[in-house]
């Protein structure tokens, strides 16, 4: 059955797309989610229109994208976590963790357009995220997840040691 495609559904595609799918999927997910409408010749045809007064703004909008990705390419981002011992974290890094670095260094993404490759990061080391900015602009950002530095704190046994003389003196 061929449905037009009313927002982006993963694993099959992006909004205004022409898809073929079980008849199934389209007639009980689909079409009742509001994911989807059947692909008539009118339907088609109104589409096609759409498409048509769309695609100078949708250049604009790869064009941005692209600025994203350059500045991206030129940005090194390193994670901080908590590591047990080796280099296994206590926790894992996933796409949410590293949507929230990057809106520090000023980019906002959502983490629904970050793939990171396993789900889940769960040991020190060098990584790389896909990034979808746009259908057509899809940036590999490399990333690296290192340990925390853990402060070793020997100043707290000297007090107790004047304490133990203070009390010798007295």
């Amino acid at each position: 059955m061929e449905i037009i495609l009313k927002q982006d559904v993963q694993n099959l595609g992006f909004k205004d797309d022409v898809v073929t799918v079980k008849n199934g999927y389209a007639r009980n997910y689909l079409i009742p989610q509001g994911f989807a409408i059947l692909a008539t010749p009118s339907a088609k045809k109104l589409l096609a229109e759409n498409l048509k007064q769309r695609a100078y703004k949708e250049q604009h909008i790869v064009d941005e994208a692209k600025k994203v990705a350059k500045s991206l390419g030129a940005l090194t981002m390193k994670i901080i976590a908590k590591v047990g011992a080796g280099d296994k974290l206590f926790g894992s890094i996933n796409s949410s963790d590293l949507a929230q670095e990057l809106s520090k260094a000023g980019h906002n993404i959502d983490k629904k357009f970050i793939t990171i490759a396993g789900n889940t990061i769960k040991r020190t080391g060098k990584y790389t995220a896909s990034i979808r900015l746009h259908r057509e602009v899809v940036v590999d950002f490399p990333f690296e997840v290192a340990a925390e530095i853990q402060k070793v704190e020997k100043p707290a046994e000297k007090p107790v040691e004047k304490a133990e003389e203070k009390s010798e003196n007295e």
